[in-house]
């Protein structure tokens, strides 16, 4: 998997930040300071309402 963290993250150590992959099914999620702990796998449309939410809220 390619996982990629927020551009919002920035730089150095320390962050607090999620990393994410992508696959044609699903979004899989984990912390980007425990990278070996686990991850979450949602499916695509699920992931995509959560984020949709996540904009409205911050409005």
């Amino acid at each position: 998997m390619n996982w990629r963290k927020s551009t919002y993250s920035g730089g150095g150590e320390g962050n607090t930040c999620v990393e994410i992959a992508e696959s044609d099914t699903h979004i899989a999620i984990r912390d980007s300071k425990a990278p070996a702990r686990g991850t979450l796998s949602v499916p695509v449309p699920a992931f995509a309402a959560f984020v949709e939410g996540l904009k409205r809220r911050s409005r």
